[in-house]
């Protein structure tokens, strides 16, 4: 079945309905004092940073934040960047985004994906630098940053898979 969306900005858009769903997603790049978020445009194309969590209290309140912008946000699917090991393995952080995970399968009635998000920090890192950003200044944005990378390549392989 082919159907017709018209986006806020009047373009129409043609597709089937089971593949082209349209829908916004989240990307968190979770550390251990800040959780980076980026949401995607409505149409699934674009990744955007939208804010940084101060975490500090029970992983608890990071999820009713992280709650709060999905609501926000009309969030259907969160993404959230998987450290590895460059040889791929699961480190000591790797252990603890898959646990986080689970709290947020738990707590939030939505589908959550996890996505390797290898050198993201340090992608965005780069960019800050080339940019000549201050370092107080990249200090503020490099995990909202490395949310919109990882964020980013996932909406980029969604599209290269159609």
């Amino acid at each position: 079945m082919r159907v017709l969306r018209i986006s806020m900005s009047g373009f129409v858009h043609q597709g089937r309905l089971k593949e082209d769903f349209f829908l916004r997603i989240m990307g968190l790049d979770v550390g251990e004092k800040t959780i980076g978020v980026a949401v995607s445009d409505p149409l699934g194309c674009i990744a955007q940073g939208v804010k940084t969590i101060l975490r500090g209290g029970p992983v608890l309140d990071d999820i009713k934040n992280i709650k709060e912008l999905t609501r926000q946000y009309d969030i259907e699917l969160i993404v959230v960047g998987l450290p590895r090991n460059m040889n791929g393995a699961l480190g000591e952080q790797g252990n603890k985004i898959l646990k986080f995970v689970e709290k947020l399968k738990d707590n939030l009635n939505l589908d959550v994906e996890i996505w390797d998000e290898r050198l993201s920090t340090v992608a965005a890192e780069k960019m800050l630098l080339s940019a000549n950003v201050s370092r107080r200044r990249r200090k503020k944005v490099i995990d909202k940053l490395a949310a919109v990378i990882i964020l980013q390549n996932y909406l980029d392989s969604r599209y290269n898979s159609r």
